[in-house]
């Protein structure tokens, strides 16, 4: 039998999987157990496929202690169709929704808000460069508002909220979270949130799937002349079956969240990741030769930033790292830099292989 080598992946996204589930879904490609077909042949409506949805949904109903009043939507287009969605069933005419521009995908979430009606920037560090997340007093929130967005987790920039913010009694203000980059990395306190959405494809799964968990009171905004595939209602009525769902992600993300179970949930999952993050902002921080972009008081677990003294010396980084089989070190393009993505699947001993090749790129290049 040959042997498989893998690399250690540092992309952000689509990112790394479990290697049992890996093995699970290679398994079981040709044919389901007791199915004889493979998930990627099944119906939507056949039994087996519902089985799967809901126990997908019962998984992360249990991780995330969902509360009952919530529904869990599995949709498509990806965080980024999400931006549309949020204004066109939850801002209606006459109010105001406030975003919170904590980084670049925040940015575009509010840019398409105000395609849809009238959007305000409640706090914004771009001037920072997005180096660090809003405080809450710098908060500047509309009375009244019908929402507030934020960006849990910024994986262009590396920086995270540490805490949610202070948006006013949940009932009045709902707060909307893109929790794409950083979704079950640690517990989430859904009920102080109105609406909850995540592109699978960093900490769930595989792209193509999107999870939206959203208070069913908000359902209630979702206005009829809302084309039939962007109504959150729609979406809810129909269990997310109004038409046919992407189901090998679906599947492929209820093996992600039995994995996580299995590693204790989400207070577990939480310990590693900030074990493996602290080794690598230790090393960035040891000497200086390496600069972590992001304040401290914002480091994300997942996403972690960092240049050196020249781009020269950045390529060059890149590319041995490649080389000695360590893969996606490369930061956004319209960042630069280095970015390291530790996602709850990203083994520890990769942090070390990291880390150790940082200290003799450093002792060679120094």
């Amino acid at each position: 039998m040959t042997t498989i080598h893998r690399i250690h992946n540092f992309a952000a996204g689509p990112a790394v999987l479990p290697v049992s589930v890996l093995e699970e879904i290679q398994r079981d490609l040709i044919a389901l157990p007791g199915v004889g077909m493979s998930i990627l042949e099944i119906s939507h409506r056949s039994t087996t496929f519902e089985s799967i949805l809901d126990r997908a949904e019962a998984d992360i109903r249990s991780l995330a202690n969902i509360p009952a009043n919530y529904k869990v939507l599995f949709l498509q287009g990806g965080a980024s169709l999400q931006f549309s969605m949020v204004p066109m069933n939850l801002l209606g005419a006459g109010h105001t929704a406030d975003y919170i521009d904590s980084g670049s995908w925040a940015e575009k979430a509010y840019k398409e808000a105000k395609k849809v009606g009238n959007a305000n920037v409640a706090a914004t560090t771009k001037a920072d460069n997005y180096s660090r997340v809003p405080a809450q007093s710098e908060l500047n929130l509309t009375p009244g508002a019908a929402y507030v967005h934020m960006t849990s987790n910024n994986t262009i920039e590396g920086t995270e909220f540490k805490q949610l913010p202070d948006v006013g009694p949940r009932d009045n203000v709902p707060l909307v979270s893109d929790t794409s980059s950083d979704m079950f990395s640690r517990p989430i306190d859904v009920a102080r949130h109105g609406l909850i959405y995540a592109g699978a494809q960093k900490n769930m799964g595989p792209a193509g799937v999107t999870v939206v968990i959203i208070r069913e009171d908000l359902l209630q905004r979702s206005q009829k002349s809302l084309p039939t595939m962007l109504s959150y209602a729609v979406h809810a009525e129909n269990k997310s079956l109004y038409n046919t769902p992407p189901a090998f992600a679906v599947y492929a993300l209820g093996l992600v969240m039995k994995w996580l179970i299995q590693q204790g949930g989400l207070t577990a999952i939480e310990k590693v990741n900030q074990r493996k993050a602290s080794k690598l902002y230790a090393e960035i921080d040891r000497t200086g030769f390496y600069r972590g972009t992001a304040h401290k008081g914002s480091r994300s677990l997942m996403n972690v930033t960092f240049r050196l003294s020249s781009e020269d010396l950045e390529k060059q980084f890149v590319k041995e790292a490649t080389a000695a089989g360590l893969d996606g070190l490369k930061g956004h393009r319209s960042v630069g830099g280095m970015r390291a993505s530790i996602y709850n699947a990203f083994p520890e001993d990769g942090v070390d292989a990291l880390v150790s090749f940082m200290r003799e790129f450093e002792r060679t290049r120094g």
